[in-house]
């Protein structure tokens, strides 16, 4: 036996796939930043016609 424990060091695919999940994350959270819209440009929802009391 090697005397190394396999559950203390992950082998090398787990280490490219947890690597693969990082740079995921920061894409997705970089595109979330790219397309969120700031509050002071957002309009006020208007109610639907039908919960305003109109007929």
């Amino acid at each position: 036996m090697s005397g190394m424990d396999d559950a203390e060091t992950p082998n090398r695919g787990e280490q490219i796939d947890a690597a693969e999940r990082e740079d995921a994350k920061r894409r997705l959270l970089a595109q979330a930043e790219a397309e969120r819209i700031p509050v002071q440009e957002t309009t006020r929802a208007v109610p639907d016609r039908r919960w305003r009391g109109e007929p």
